[in-house]
């Protein structure tokens, strides 16, 4: 049951910064109604993946992992936690921003977004990216047992 939850676990990373991706690369122009519909689409994906991947982490941390302990007592699980709580922060933006285009996607039309706005949330979605790897970081060296407080 271990290793399901942890498969579990990584997939639900994956497919999260698949969705990053993905919104990133959407972005590159402005949007067309089908466009914007993708981008809500996929911001929708990213926010399940991010609450399962807490989901299946928390599972692994009560019942299948090293023991609560362990993890609470190690510094990188913390950093690593924090990174990602930063990247649930900075989603917020661009959430209520495709949200935001919900009324004029009812009415088919073209949400306005300004040439300075797709930059920010480009920006913004780059932020997010940039903090994957640090996180990929913090949970090698956690598992290989670096980081425990005394």
């Amino acid at each position: 049951m271990e290793a399901l939850f942890a498969l579990l676990h990584h997939l639900a990373a994956f497919a999260l910064v698949a969705c990053l991706l993905t919104e990133w690369s959407l972005l590159r122009t402005p949007p067309d109604v089908a466009r914007a519909r993708q981008l809500l689409a996929t911001d929708l994906a990213y926010g399940l993946c991010a609450l399962l991947l807490l989901a299946f982490g928390a599972a692994r941390v009560l019942w299948f992992g090293k023991g609560l302990d362990y993890y609470l007592g190690n510094a990188f699980f913390h950093a690593k936690l924090g990174a990602f709580l930063l990247m649930g922060l900075l989603s917020a933006a661009p959430t209520r921003t495709f949200l935001g285009w919900r009324a004029a996607l009812r009415r088919q039309q073209v949400p306005d977004a300004s040439p300075r706005e797709l930059a920010r949330l480009r920006a913004i979605l780059l932020s997010e990216l940039a903090l994957v790897p640090p996180i990929l970081l913090c949970a090698v060296l956690m598992a290989r047992g670096h980081g425990l407080l005394d």
